[in-house]
């Protein structure tokens, strides 16, 4: 599966992170470290996402507007 991501490159190296995974962002020194770290840290967002939810319920609650 393809994912786009997103580097910044600064002055210690590279920022990379996945916008379709709200929070999963990696580094590296190099463009090519920084865009493995990422592929690693997907990954490990979707096991981590995979395994929570098995936890979750979904219920309905109704709301009146006032």
């Amino acid at each position: 599966m393809q994912y786009r991501v997103e580097l910044i490159k600064s002055e210690e190296g590279y920022a990379v992170g996945c916008p379709d995974l709200p929070g999963c962002w990696s580094q590296g020194d190099t463009e090519e470290e920084a865009l493995a770290n990422i592929k690693d840290a997907i990954k490990d967002y979707l096991e981590v996402a995979a395994d929570m939810q098995k936890l979750r319920e979904v219920r309905y609650v109704d709301v009146v507007a006032s």
